[in-house]
């Protein structure tokens, strides 16, 4: 593609309105720092967590009209009659799984000519993203799990991560908990989601310990563990563990989560999951007398995936719901003590925007625009790319039935 010359911020359109960004007023300023002759346009927002005025200040251009930029950069889908024709677009579409709501997006990007790059295909050489708001949902889930707990026992009761101003007024919040009695939380994943969780205990000074003195042990205070694959499932057939066999061929294996459920009082569900790996356990299991998990904070928020009991996703004006393992009924949350409280928040980044948005700037500064404006030599930005001028890649054809 051209090398761009004017970058287009878009306001997001989605509703209920996301209020995250993909470049923050300083990155504005150190993005055309470092390549002059580019500027930035930034489209004006009501709802952005960085007011148009934090832009203006810093000398950044607001203005509506988009039509002159060579790239335009969002955050979430960018609404179908919005998108104008020839453009480059970056922005998370969710249509490379064939997500039926985004269906007509792809076909109009794909009719009006247009260069889309999504960000979630952002990989280096290793396969790894390199661009991802995963840390914060991470952050967040763990918050809102802790929030959910002491709610449900009457503990105590902390403001919604949503209602506060960053992550250091989310910390005052949780350094008020003061009577977190001797629970145990388990933390599946090893990913940056896990990491974000990880990252809330610690700074909340809960005690780590190992798988075995999780499993075996009795303790005075609050403990956390993380569990990674290994941890909690095996080989059908009785041969070693494989990690990379595991993620090559995950419907050769059986979950032993059962072990962990009778001396979880908290599960934070941050592994990502494949349709084709098992279940972390069932609806049936959920009604023995020792499975003992009364929350759980399901932040990669799979419907009807690895969790059973997330049978839809929740918002942030209400984040938790209750599951009644006699009836298998969902029900309001804190319904009963008989019940388990879910929280199935599916936009949890989007409760810390302006946290989540500097994080995701300087990933963007560091790995997005070097490939952009440096010929893309290690290919990422090729990998990234599911349409070309009306033309989809080639690694993407098998979408051509999708939007047919």
């Amino acid at each position: 593609m051209p090398l761009p010359t004017l970058i287009g911020l878009l306001r997001e359109g989605r509703t209920p309105p996301d209020r995250r960004v993909a470049l923050t007023p300083k990155k504005c300023v150190e993005l055309q720092d470092a390549y002059p002759g580019l500027r930035v346009r930034v489209q004006p927002s009501p709802h952005r967590a960085f007011s148009d005025q934090e832009y203006l200040d810093l000398g950044i251009e607001v203005k509506d009209d988009m039509a002159a930029c060579d790239l335009l950069l969002g955050v979430k889908e960018v609404p179908v009659a919005w998108l104008l024709p020839g453009k480059t677009y970056c922005f998370f579409s969710h249509t490379i799984k064939q997500q039926p709501a985004n269906k007509q997006l792809l076909q109009t990007v794909l009719h009006e000519q247009i260069t889309l790059i999504d960000y979630e295909l952002l990989t280096n050489a290793a396969g790894q993203r390199v661009v991802a708001f995963g840390h914060w949902a991470g952050i967040v889930g763990a918050y809102n799990g802790l929030l959910t707990y002491g709610r449900k026992h009457g503990l105590f009761a902390l403001k919604p991560a949503w209602q506060c101003v960053d992550m250091e007024d989310m910390e005052e919040e949780f350094f008020k908990v003061k009577r977190l009695p001797s629970i145990k939380i388990a933390i599946t994943g090893t990913g940056r989601v896990a990491q974000g969780a990880l990252e809330v205990l610690g700074r909340m000074d809960i005690r780590r310990v190992s798988v075995y003195d999780y499993l075996y042990l009795d303790f005075h205070e609050p403990v956390y563990t993380q569990l990674c694959s290994s941890d909690y499932n095996r080989r059908r057939d009785g041969r070693v563990w494989d990690t990379a066999n595991f993620h090559q061929e995950p419907a050769a294996y059986e979950s032993t989560f059962a072990k962990y459920a009778p001396v979880t009082d908290l599960l934070i569900a941050c592994a990502y999951w494949d349709p084709a790996a098992p279940h972390l356990f069932t609806e049936a299991d959920t009604q023995r007398a020792d499975f003992k998990i009364s929350v759980i904070a399901d932040v990669t928020c799979d419907v009807n995936g690895s969790i059973p009991l997330t049978q839809r996703s929740s918002t942030i004006a209400e984040p938790a719901f209750d599951y009644d393992p006699a009836t298998g009924q969902l029900e309001p949350a804190y319904a009963r003590p008989a019940t388990i409280t879910v929280m199935a928040v599916d936009n949890l980044p989007c409760e810390l925007p302006r946290n989540a948005s500097r994080d995701f700037s300087r990933q963007l500064l560091d790995q997005l625009f070097p490939a952009l404006l440096g010929g893309d030599p290690a290919g990422m930005l090729a990998r990234a790319t599911i349409a070309r001028a009306g033309q989809l890649y080639p690694r993407f054809q098998y979408l051509a039935d999708y939007v047919r």
